[in-house]
């Protein structure tokens, strides 16, 4: 089998961090010191267990001073799309004599959709991808809505959401708010007002394998598995330890790397169009995560273009992010009304160099046209 790519390595550039980003440093180091000392069971009374049992305090705490909440208001699961369906699971569960109705906006995440399933209300979002505030006030205040579910910025196209005026209105018909945080927590803040938020550790540069559930003091939540069970979602100590530890290292750099990304997104938003025929860039122009660019290619097939990219040297999404395994057309993109052939989703992580983007610019050009040539397409 071959070597996987290294994300660093000079000959490729790893552009999916919305997917997942690269483990940092940091938690490289706190994984393997963590493995060494935090093997023991955390509920056994022993000194090992006791010593596993304060790591794994420790990293709750710190977690919990990173979102600004309190330490036994975080719940650890094994991933964020776990952390998301719990919110809505039990809350719908909290609130059953209320009724069980989701409220959410039409370009959330596929794991609210799925937790939502039949008890889904959705609201829609205009051309940006931004949800219709006015609509979802007015959904959320009718009869047997156990929750509302606004994501804080979109993970496929980067737009924020109004999350400051949809929790005023949640908060006026006495409807909580699951905000899936997943793309912005380690990069920038929420905005308060919510009563439950969602994040991943894989996305802020910590070890796959923890998703973060924050339910506030307050909040009507019932663990939605029968009483007689174990909680299912066994926390990896180890990988909590190093999850804390990446965080609190992304935090102390977050400005300046915000700052350098998104003049790194806004040179891809400005060139991509000069240099490539019939492409739409999508997403909010200015109110955006600064590290997400999404543009579709008319006349191209996203597998395609997929595999090119990934033959020059580039790792893209295509599509949905949710559903890039199957290619399948992006419940987000059809949501906004906007071009879905050919969509490149480049997400930067902060040890992209400019040398990347400046390639990836170079390159892509012609890897859209011999896509369109294969197909017939020339002349454009």
């Amino acid at each position: 089998m071959p070597a996987k790519a290294n994300p660093h390595d000079a000959a490729r550039a790893y552009f999916d961090a919305a997917a997942a980003a690269p483990l940092h440093a940091v938690a490289k180091e706190a994984l393997v010191a963590a493995y060494a000392d935090g093997w023991a069971d955390p509920s056994k009374i022993y000194a090992e267990g006791r010593k596993a049992a304060q790591l794994l305090d420790a990293a709750r705490a710190t977690i919990a001073d990173a979102l600004r909440v309190r330490a036994d208001e975080v719940i650890f699961c094994t991933s964020g799309s776990r952390a998301a369906e719990l919110a809505i699971a039990g809350t719908r569960a909290g609130r059953r004599r209320i009724g069980d109705l989701v409220v959410h906006s039409a370009v959330e995440h596929s794991s609210v959709l799925r937790a939502a399933a039949e008890a889904a209300v959705g609201v829609p979002v205009d051309r940006s991808g931004r949800v219709d505030a006015v609509a979802l006030a007015a959904a959320v205040n009718e009869p047997g809505v156990a929750v509302a579910a606004v994501q804080s910025a979109n993970h496929e196209v980067g737009t924020r959401q109004p999350i400051a005026e949809v929790a005023a209105a949640c908060a006026a018909a006495g409807v909580p708010l699951f905000v899936d945080a997943a793309q912005s927590v380690g990069r920038e803040p929420v905005p308060a007002g919510w009563s439950l938020l969602s994040a991943s550790a894989v996305k802020w540069g910590g070890p796959a394998g923890l998703g973060v559930l924050v339910v506030r003091k307050g909040v009507r939540y019932a663990k939605p598995w029968p009483v007689d069970r174990v909680d299912p979602d066994v926390v990896n100590l180890p990988v909590a330890v190093a999850a804390a530890a990446a965080l609190r290292a992304v935090l102390a750099t977050a400005d300046a790397d915000n700052a350098r990304l998104a003049a790194l997104v806004d040179r891809i938003r400005h060139a991509v169009p000069e240099t490539v025929p019939d492409v739409e860039v999508i997403g909010h122009p200015d109110d955006r995560l600064p590290h997400i660019v999404t543009f579709s290619c008319l006349y191209v097939d996203g597998e395609a273009l997929l595999h090119g990219l990934d033959r020059a040297g580039f790792a893209v999404s295509s599509g949905s992010s949710c559903t890039a395994s199957t290619l399948q057309p992006s419940h987000v993109l059809e949501a906004m009304g906007v071009l879905s052939h050919g969509n490149v989703r480049v997400s930067l992580h902060p040890g992209v160099r400019e040398s990347d983007v400046d390639r990836f610019l170079a390159v892509l050009p012609g890897v859209v046209a011999g896509i369109r040539a294969e197909a017939g397409v020339v002349g454009l």
